[in-house]
């Protein structure tokens, strides 16, 4: 019989670490706490600039025919298509899936008004950016004082 050295302390977990694993297991993982399947969502960085809205979305397995882009004032919305490849002979199985498929719907707000007119998308090596610039009257201006 072997004895084992029981520390109490040793059990106890930090707020922080009970914290971090909640997040991960909720939102970092493909599957929910309930079972489900997460949503497709590329990631999105928006970035404002003195004279444009730069945004950058990561849409690896997207096709540019598979994306739309609006704009309704100053509402942005991409929506998209992660279509899953056809293999017309099923070999083998999956042990561990990761990729999700489906389409997904991305609306945000823009700090500013911009002219669409004059808008910019380009996608490159399955990142989609786009160039937005500012109207005129949204734009940046310094103003002297007078002496």
């Amino acid at each position: 019989m072997s004895i084992l050295r029981r520390e109490p302390g040793r059990e106890m977990v930090s707020l922080r670490d009970a914290m971090n694993r909640l997040l991960e297991e909720s939102f970092v993982r493909p599957f929910s706490a309930f079972g489900f399947e997460a949503p497709v969502m590329p990631l999105i960085d928006v970035k404002e600039k003195d004279d444009a809205i730069i945004v950058k979305a990561s849409m690896a397995g997207v096709k540019p025919d598979d994306v739309e882009i609006t704009l309704e004032g100053n509402v942005l919305t991409i929506k998209g298509e992660v279509k899953e490849e056809s293999e017309e002979e099923e070999e083998g199985k999956y042990i561990y899936r990761e990729h999700r498929y489906g389409s997904f719907v991305r609306s945000f707000t823009l700090p500013t008004e911009v002219n669409a007119d004059k808008a910019k998308a380009e996608f490159k090596d399955g990142v989609l950016y786009l160039t937005l610039p500012k109207k005129e009257a949204a734009k940046r201006r310094l103003i002297k004082i007078k002496k």
